[in-house]
């Protein structure tokens, strides 16, 4: 049983090698070897989470076997076992529902190299998930980063290259402030891994020294991660990176990688900082004002666009904030509500994704509104799905959604200073949310004589819609049997703790 405490080790390292073995091999094998690959880390990363959860203690892993402070350690708990498995059960349906539509949208010389960036994006998310260490953390921040920005150009069409160069810049420049807040870390402290930081700081904090550089140094990591999680207003990348790429790189950007930054957030303000001292900071009340801020003004250009990826995209600036606003109230009840809304957005995001391009595929590939009349339709198995996702994003009992929304609800009813502006905003971004996914809802179920596209049905698509179903599934499993995963976050954050 103890064997299984080299899980979270042999899932990062299979990644790394398994991107240096697609690189030599054609597009079937490497699709082949990659499908192989995450069901692999399924496993994996499900035997962490049962271990975890069966002995109800975190383990630390010494890569190495150098002890702290120059070893390099892997730290598992109930948390970071259930991230890792919901982080790649998204990647397998992610690819798997746009496996078709790949084809048309990368060029086939470069299918192994699609591969090859989908491997280092898993890897690097595992290792944000479950690193002990703050500088891999930095090192694999920036291989996601790579591997993310490689995801969205290897589409070769003007818009993704001007949308990777976007996210490039400003993920760069986040990646910049989290690696100068890591050196003051390092310059206050002498250390780099988590559990010896946090010692110090405490130390550093309760003898009253140091005031200023501890303050920008948090300023400097959360404003870092925000920018590289796109929290508003720093999300002028996100529409684009994810509006133009292909869709299960679309579906993978929007449910995975912004949330391995904020996870990593997660990590540092309990486990590097102490949550005490986070909170005394008041960064915790910059980070509330700007996601009540991502609510609103994300909704609100999601209900100004015309394209439907686009909206998709904008919806996500709003869900970031969702997360924000959560971490900003400062209590156990609001992390429980940010931590579970990563397990909902992640779920529902992709799945609207995929659902999309199965609309726009019998709108003769358009993505205006005015051509999706009717859609759902043409292919009725999209149209249930995004259905099904739009009424989660909006709140809709028996979704993921609603226990996010109540999740939330309750936390701000806990912090009395905060209540009332994140209920009301947590109101309008509903009626909000409500306009733009039920006015797409009811465009694709308006009929519409004399189509001249023709309808796809069951078997022309067998894969795609045994996918779309996995994803309805999933998003009703977290709907209806909302609290042991409830149970799970509490159980993980106090192992953080």
């Amino acid at each position: 049983m103890d064997f299984i405490r080299n899980f979270p080790a042999i899932a990062i390292l299979l990644c790394l090698f398994a991107g240096i073995i697609t690189s030599g091999l054609k597009q079937k094998a490497a699709r082949i070897l990659n499908t192989v690959l995450i069901c692999i880390e399924l496993v994996l990363n499900g035997c962490t989470l049962f271990y975890t959860v069966i002995t109800g203690e975190a383990f630390v892993y010494v890569m190495g076997k150098f002890p702290a402070p120059w070893g390099n350690e892997i730290r598992a708990g109930v948390l970071e076992g259930m991230m890792g498995f919901f982080f790649c059960v998204i990647m397998l349906l992610s690819m798997l529902g746009g496996k078709k539509k790949l084809f048309d949208e990368v060029e086939e010389s470069k299918m192994s190299l699609y591969y090859v960036l989908t491997d280092l994006l898993l890897s690097s998310l595992l290792a944000l998930v479950y690193t002990n260490d703050l500088f891999t953390a930095y090192v694999f921040v920036e291989i996601n980063t790579i591997a993310a920005c490689g995801l969205i150009m290897i589409r070769q069409n003007g818009r993704t290259i001007e949308a990777a160069v976007r996210y490039m810049i400003m993920s760069l420049l986040g990646s910049g402030m989290l690696l100068l807040g890591i050196c003051m870390l390092y310059d206050l402290t002498g250390h780099l891994l988590m559990s010896n930081i946090k010692e110090s700081v405490q130390l550093i904090v309760a003898q009253g020294s140091y005031r200023v550089p501890i303050l920008v140094t948090i300023a400097l990591m959360c404003v870092g991660l925000a920018i590289k999680s796109a929290l508003f207003p720093f999300h002028a990348w996100l529409p684009d990176a994810y509006g133009y790429s292909t869709v299960s790189s679309a579906a993978m950007l929007s449910s995975l990688v912004s949330k391995g930054y904020i996870f990593l957030l997660l990590k540092i303000i309990y486990r590097v900082l102490g949550f005490d001292v986070f909170k005394n900071s008041h960064i915790i009340d910059v980070l509330f004002v700007f996601g009540l801020m991502g609510m609103i003004f994300g909704s609100l250009n999601a209900i100004a666009e015309n394209d439907v990826r686009r909206m998709i995209a904008f919806s996500s600036v709003a869900q970031i904030g969702y997360i924000y606003m959560g971490i900003g109230m400062g209590t156990k009840a609001g992390m429980v509500a940010s931590a579970f809304h990563i397990l909902s957005h992640a779920a529902t995001k992709s799945l609207l994704f995929i659902a999309a391009i199965g609309l726009t595929d019998v709108s003769g590939g358009s993505r205006k509104f005015i051509e999706l009349t009717g859609a759902a339709y043409r292919n009725k198995w999209a149209g249930v799905t995004f259905t099904v996702g739009s009424l989660s994003m909006v709140g809709v009992p028996m979704f993921s959604g609603f226990i996010s929304k109540l999740l939330f609800a309750q936390a701000a009813v806990q912090n009395h200073a905060k209540m009332l502006p994140a209920l009301i905003v947590l109101a309008i971004s509903t009626i909000l949310n409500a306009i733009y996914f039920m006015k797409t809802v009811i465009r694709i179920y308006t009929p519409v004589e004399n189509t001249p596209y023709e309808k796809i049905t069951f078997k022309d698509m067998k894969l795609y819609a045994v996918i779309l179903v996995c994803f309805i599934v999933l998003n009703v499993l977290l709907g209806i049997s909302s609290q042991p995963v409830v149970d799970l976050i509490e159980q993980g954050l106090s192992m953080f703790a």
